[in-house]
């Protein structure tokens, strides 16, 4: 959305009601949709950053993936994997290949 009606971190129009969602499950979301169209690292990196604020865990995180996987399909959750592993702080060189 590009309108200037849309300000801030939320897509709430300025000066409405906020939304229905907590700012968790609203970044859970924002994590999903992520995973969805293959965003970009970066992108990750800040939607994580903001739902661990939000009070989600890694757990949460990572299960975002295994709900989103019968919509958008494995493919789009094992490339999206690696980027939430950098984004929550993971070595994956450490971790090593499968």
């Amino acid at each position: 959305m590009n309108d200037a009606r849309y300000t801030g971190y939320g897509v709430c129009p300025a000066g409405s009601e906020p939304g229905l969602l907590d700012a968790k499950t609203e970044a859970l979301a924002r994590l999903a949709a992520l995973v969805a169209v293959g965003g970009a690292v970066p992108s990750f990196g800040e939607h994580a950053d903001a739902a661990v604020s939000a009070g989600a865990t890694a757990a949460e995180i990572v299960e975002v993936l295994a709900c989103v996987a019968p919509v958008v399909g494995l493919p789009r959750v094992v490339a999206a994997a690696p980027n939430l592993a950098l984004a929550l702080g993971y070595d994956l060189d450490e971790l090593g290949e499968p």
